[in-house]
């Protein structure tokens, strides 16, 4: 079940028998690269188990192998770019990468947009979670309006997180799965905590299955700062929209009395020349305008701010 599905939405993303998939999830106890793994074996395509970390390597194996396809976090992918342009790479002319299957942690558009830019590829959101089965539950087609839901093996249902109402689709709520034919270990109705909305409508590529939106945050992500309810994905999204930005921030969540707080640290793009308290202003005011809430935003040198080569941690209680 698991190499079908998993071939399947890498299918859906472009990755052919022809290609050079390099595996930069981590191996390990956790699904994630295995199941990559199993469906690129089942495709027919050539499997490069490079594993998370040690990018320097993993850049010269994906020269050298001239690789097509990468399968990482968007956090990873964003760092290898960044790594890249730091070791004299031209990336457009030293890689024959085109597609990345990102996942593992939500988000936004506009740091999709930026890996894309970057790298000068496709990428394609994917959903899993180890207790349904690890990845290979949807994932982006070539509209990228929305993830397929392999509803032939996963029953989806969208509840209110507080009520356990089941809501209809176009009403955001949290999604739950009941699996249809996985063996040994099924699960029945399992909240995932992970916030999203069922399309109703068609898509455009012409596949029948059923879609919902890319993850909007997870239940237990929000946080409620003097009133406004918080999503970490909203800030990223603030941030990336803001020219000068790199992908690389933090948010710092703290005690002021009884009140949560919260403070933003952004590292500058490497080209960055302009003043650093106009690039903090205009971060503010796009987060603002997006949360009707005042952050503060300090921008620090670049390499402040710890890298992930797995998921990245961009929440810091103090």
């Amino acid at each position: 079940v698991w190499s079908e599905v998993m071939a399947r939405i890498m299918y859906t993303a472009g990755i052919r028998k022809k290609d050079r998939f390099q595996n930069a999830f981590g191996y390990g106890l956790f699904t994630g690269a295995h199941g990559f793994e199993k469906g690129a074996q089942k495709i027919g395509a050539l499997v490069i188990p490079t594993s998370s970390g040690n990018t320097l390597r993993q850049l010269q194996l994906m020269k050298d192998f001239e690789t097509t396809a990468l399968g990482c976090t968007p956090s990873y992918a964003a760092y290898m770019a960044e790594v890249a342009e730091k070791e004299g790479y031209d990336i457009e002319k030293d890689f024959k990468l085109k597609v990345a299957m990102c996942g593992a942690e939500a988000w936004s558009d506009e740091m999709k947009r930026k890996i894309e830019e970057k790298w000068g590829i496709s990428t394609f959101d994917n959903y899993g979670l180890t207790e349904i089965i690890g990845p290979g539950v949807s994932v982006e087609c070539e509209e990228h309006d929305g993830l397929h839901i392999n509803v032939d093996h996963f029953y989806v249902e969208v509840i209110d997180p507080k009520t356990g109402e089941v809501l209809e689709p176009g009403e955001k709520g949290e999604l739950v799965f009941t699996t249809l034919t996985k063996e040994a270990f099924p699960s029945i109705r399992f909240r995932t905590k992970d916030l999203s909305i069922l399309i109703e409508d068609e898509c455009s590529c012409g596949r029948t299955l059923p879609r919902h939106v890319r993850l909007l945050g997870r239940a237990d992500d929000m946080m409620k700062v003097r009133g406004v309810i918080v999503f970490p994905k909203q800030i990223e999204e603030a941030i990336m929209k803001v020219e000068g930005t790199s992908e690389n921030y933090q948010i710092i969540k703290y005690k002021s009395g009884v009140m949560t707080q919260l403070k933003v640290k952004v590292e500058p793009d490497p080209g960055f020349k302009g003043d650093k308290n106009d690039l903090a202003k205009r971060i503010q005011d796009q987060i603002y305008g997006i949360l009707n809430l005042k952050v503060g935003v300090e921008i620090v040198n670049i390499g402040d701010i710890p890298r992930s080569t797995g998921k990245a941690k961009r929440v810091i209680e103090e």
